[in-house]
């Protein structure tokens, strides 16, 4: 005999008993009752009449109300089983909804248990037709919302504590970008000073920063950078590098000397697997005594270059060539340049938000230097307080456009009152 007869020949009575246990209860599957399905099915059933009397109920739906079927078949109407609220809604809504589409789902009600109980429930009913078209009865589907209702309340207390936190958050972050700006900025003798701040998004910290502050007697440092990143880390760079700014510039006021030391201290704290680094501008303000106005020595390190708006109607750029970026390298290339503000000048310092704004006309394109080259000699002459309104103004047509923060300072020399008159 063939090897395939042997192993038929070799089964054991346990493998012939699977396939037959299998067949069994397949067998007592079919033979279920389409009564015994009804009465309990994983939810619950019931026909009314057409004004809301309970002609019939399944098992499922009397255990989840509590109720014996002679309570309710016959003496009971739909309605009865709702809440007060349920009720009037079915009689507003529901039944008026249910008599013109002919079928009605999925709307959530509340039912009655007989203890007095509540219990969610989303509903489906059909309206029965005869043969004729007219209608018979109600059938009425009734699901189990007790864990649904449990998953929505936990998610709205999961939300509303969202809500809580982010609004902490939102605090958090307002306290955190105050402290990382000068509450106020120094008053110099002769000089009209201006600054803005627009905050791109409430949810992150910015890294954009900004100040104004004496030296030496007759002398003033100013800076305005931008730190790459937002949140919490950018914050950190951002505080790091005003006070280095600060203390680099009181030990030794050249602006490539207070660069330099800037760059040493964020290349040595951040050269690792995180490199951090930020644009910046740094300079100093003195008096000039034989021309009147002032002089401005500005180094930059990969900073956009400043806007020199003139008092006889002018604007152009203090270009500053090859100033590589803070903190990127060990020994970054500073370039330094000095300009005259003579009276009715004014000079605008601004960060890479400005520019790199989407304008609201086509939310693609950015705005861009040249669009505020053209925007400066518009505005020429002006002041400090007007260009930086002129600036807010400008922020605020862009709308969600801006998409990061963005800093100004503005610093104008006034005119003789004598020529201010004229």
């Amino acid at each position: 005999m063939s090897r395939t007869g042997d192993q038929e020949e070799s089964r054991g009575p346990e493998e012939e008993r699977e396939p037959a246990d299998e067949r069994a209860q397949f067998s007592a599957l079919l033979e279920d009752s389409a009564e015994d399905l009804y009465e309990h099915a994983p939810c619950g059933y019931l026909s009314t009449l057409l004004d809301g009397q309970i002609a019939k109920i399944n098992t499922t739906l009397l255990d989840w109300l509590g109720y014996e079927r002679q309570d309710l078949v016959g003496r009971k109407h739909f309605a009865d089983l709702l809440t007060v609220g349920g009720r009037l809604y079915h009689e507003t809504h529901f039944a008026p909804l249910l008599r013109m589409q002919g079928e009605i789902k999925g709307i959530a009600l509340e039912l009655k248990a007989a203890d007095g109980s509540r219990l969610p429930v989303m509903v489906t009913a059909t309206v029965k037709t005869g043969s004729d078209g007219q209608p018979l009865l109600i059938r009425t589907t009734v699901f189990d919302a007790r864990d649904r209702r449990a998953y929505e309340t936990e998610l709205l207390r999961a939300r509303r504590e969202a809500d809580l936190e982010r609004d902490r958050l939102k605090g958090l972050n307002a306290t955190l970008q105050k402290t990382l700006l000068p509450p106020v900025l120094a008053n110099i003798p002769g000089l009209d000073v201006s600054a803005h701040y627009h905050i791109a998004s409430v949810d992150e910290v910015g890294g954009d920063f900004y100040d104004l502050f004496p030296l030496a007697a007759g002398t003033w440092g100013l800076f305005l950078g931008d730190v790459c990143g937002k949140g919490a880390a950018a914050a950190a760079i951002t505080s790091l590098a005003r006070y280095t700014l600060r203390a680099a510039a009181v030990y030794d006021p050249a602006p490539a000397t207070v660069l330099a030391n800037l760059n040493t201290v964020l290349n040595h704290e951040y050269n690792g697997t995180d490199p951090r680094f930020c644009t910046v501008v740094f300079g100093l303000l003195t008096p000039d005594e034989e021309r009147g106005g002032f002089r401005v020595t500005l180094a930059s390190g990969g900073h956009p270059p400043a806007l020199l708006m003139r008092s006889d109607g002018t604007a152009d750029y203090l270009h500053t060539p090859g100033g590589q970026l803070i903190g990127v390298l060990p020994d970054a290339h500073i370039v330094t340049t000095t300009v005259h503000l003579a009276p009715g000048d004014t000079l605008l310092l601004h960060t890479d938000g400005l520019t790199e704004a989407h304008t609201a006309a086509t939310g693609e394109e950015r705005y861009g230097d040249d669009a505020l080259l053209d925007f400066g000699r518009d505005l020429a002459p002006t002041t400090a307080s007007g260009t930086v309104d002129a600036i807010r103004d400008l922020l605020d047509t862009f709308g969600t456009g801006v998409d990061d923060d963005t800093a100004v300072l503005a610093i104008h020399v006034p005119r003789p009152p004598s020529e201010e008159q004229q």
